[in-house]
């Protein structure tokens, strides 16, 4: 038999039933109502349901089926009309069970109607139950006791499953025995680990540069808009996703015979899982990734270390020193926010809590390590839950909203840290207050002293340009010019075919221009350069022999520049000089015939 998807809803007088049953055929619908009990056949789909209230056969019934979707809509009249029915929307616990439901081995519970006065009795005990912390005498137990109660998981029901599973063990869990360590063992290995895991750096990091931590804050996750439900009073519509209802029919119903103290137990490592849950989803804005399994079963110390916990402040104690020591943002703030998400999930009724472990069970479901913790604690956990009184959760809501959390509770000195890092801002800023204005006098001193160093520079270089002009001169003056010719001879120049305009206007207007050229000369030094100027082309005259001795030994420069231009070696010859002021001109004397020549031509 195949057991078909399934949905119910309500209305004041009928419950409302819809099975989808593709490729069957209408006259093979089977039904039977007696009181909580319905049964549906339709070959080869079977359903049986306990329901939460009773439901009569009267006539008043009636069914509808859509042939093309597959769906067969039932109308059952409530025995009770107006009757409100609660926990429909938890399928696990409506279907039937099936041979053992026992937790324990070795006990069966016969009938459904034992099973019933089991949860009675259960619910019994759970009214009178306390919050407050349990307090016993203690009394020192032997090796062989302690050993036997090495037991973990939802309820401490299980033992002996990692005893098989050591390649897993490190990727799941941080305690390396978990078989041979006891709760005390356990609990003092976690508080060292996170001990030497806490980072100032981060925490400060974190603390100063609070930019991503401030747009976390904001982020509004699914659970805070949902809306109130119109069935429950004081809880919220939650929405299940096709998904999440095939996986609630997967789920085998069973009953949970748990002790006073395995209950209580059970409540806080619950606080404690949805307290991870809340970060994670908070702290990735609502998109699950890659290092999702890892940081809810991180942050969780039930499902990292195996811990069994004896009061809320305990799982609040944990869970802030973890979120301090290992995520990636490490934020006080983020606690206190995850404690009120966790606060608001709870008040939001049974089927919220049951969505948040629906999804971690898939998020487990998915990674390859994390699913041992699925058979550990989250699928008992999604079956469990759809049980409990709305009641008491209700009761635990309002007791985390009164818990209160300080840093000085998780003992990392939090507040000893944030106290000496406000006192070296205050002295860093002091310190820049204070050399603000030192560094402005500075730079309007080193600003004025540059203006004078610049002065000061420009007059040296023009003094030191006087004195080499003059030095350069008088140099050239007392040498003469034959001695100047023989260490840089003559070059001759163009012919008057080539160049017609008189060279004494040209070397003078070459001199004009360099006399211009010498803008920071005063006017005396403008004079002094003329009339040297005059004095050596007065006076430095050549002789035709000389001219031809220098003709005929001219530099490889001159040589190269006669063969190529076809000038003569007569006609007026510009002097290189190495003196930095005048050109010295050369003007070589030419016979009557040649300058008439010249002129005809």
């Amino acid at each position: 038999m195949i057991t078909p998807a399934f949905d119910l809803s309500q209305e004041p007088d009928h419950l409302i039933l819809s099975i989808r049953v593709p490729y069957t055929r209408t006259s093979d619908f089977d039904l039977y109502i007696d009181g909580t009990d319905l049964k549906f056949f339709a070959k080869p789909y079977f359903l049986r349901l306990t329901l939460p209230g009773r439901i009569i056969e009267d006539g008043r019934e009636k069914a509808k089926f859509d042939i093309d979707k597959g769906l067969f809509t039932l109308w059952v009249p409530k025995e009770t009309p107006g009757e409100h029915f609660e926990g429909l929307q938890m399928l696990t616990s409506l279907l039937a069970p099936k041979g053992s439901r026992s937790a324990k081995p070795l006990v069966e519970e016969v009938s459904t109607e034992c099973s019933e006065r089991v949860g009675d009795n259960e619910d019994e005990d759970e009214e009178d139950f306390d919050w407050q912390v349990e307090q016993e005498i203690y009394t020192e137990k032997s090796e062989e006791e302690l050993r036997a109660l090495q037991k973990y998981g939802f309820g401490n029901q299980r033992c002996g499953v990692f005893a098989r599973l050591q390649k897993e063990l490190s990727d799941v869990i941080d305690i390396k025995n978990p078989e041979g360590t006891s709760a005390a063992e356990r609990r003092q290995a976690r508080l060292e680990a996170e001990a030497s895991a806490f980072s100032t750096d981060h925490y400060l990091a974190d603390w100063f540069e609070d930019g991503e931590i401030k747009g976390l804050l904001k982020f509004r996750p699914w659970w805070t808009k949902l809306s109130p439900s119109s069935e429950q009073e004081g809880e919220s519509a939650v929405p299940f996703t096709d998904d999440e209802k095939e996986q609630l029919r997967k789920f085998t119903n069973r009953s949970y015979l748990l002790d006073k103290a395995s209950r209580y137990q059970a409540w806080l490592s619950l606080v404690d899982i949805l307290l991870a849950y809340t970060y994670e989803v908070r702290s990735t804005e609502g998109e699950h990734n890659v290092e999702t399994p890892w940081t809810i079963r991180k942050l969780s110390g039930t499902l990292c270390w195996l811990e069994t916990y004896s009061s809320l402040q305990e799982v609040l104690v944990s869970f802030g020193r973890r979120v301090l020591c290992y995520p990636l943002y490490r934020h006080f703030s983020l606690v206190s926010l995850a404690i009120h998400d966790t606060a608001k999930i709870l008040h939001s009724g049974k089927a919220c809590v049951l969505k948040c472990l629906l999804d971690i069970h898939r998020v487990f479901r998915e990674n390859e390590p994390a699913y041992i913790l699925n058979d550990l604690y989250i699928t008992d956990y999604c079956i469990w839950i759809q049980r409990v009184k709305s009641k008491k959760v209700a009761d635990l809501a309002a007791t985390l909203e009164k818990a209160t959390l300080q840093k000085t509770d998780l003992e990392l000195e939090i507040d000893e840290l944030e106290d000496a890092a406000r006192i070296v801002a205050v002295e860093e800023e002091q310190q820049a207050s204070k050399r603000a204005p030192v560094s402005s006098d500075d730079s309007s001193s080193s600003s004025d002293s540059s203006s004078t160093s610049s002065d000061s520079s420009s007059e040296s270089s023009s003094e030191s340009e006087e004195s080499e002009a003059e030095e350069d001169c008088t140099e050239s003056k007392e040498g003469g010019g034959g001695e100047m010719f023989k260490d840089n001879p003559p070059e001759p120049q163009p012919s008057a075919s080539v160049s017609p305009t008189p060279q004494a206007p040209t070397s003078f207007s070459a001199e004009k221009r360099r006399e211009d050229a010498l803008p920071s000369a005063s006017e005396g030094f403008r004079q002094l350069i003329q009339v040297l100027g005059e004095r050596v082309t007065e006076e430095l005259r050549i002789s035709p022999d000389s001219s031809h001795k220098g003709a005929r030994q001219p530099s490889s420069a001159a040589t190269e520049t006669e063969g190529t231009s076809g000038r003569s070696s007569g006609g007026t010859l510009l002097e290189p000089s190495p003196c930095r002021n005048p050109l010295l001109i050369v003007q070589t004397q030419q016979d009557p015939d040649d300058l008439e020549g010249d002129s005809i031509s």
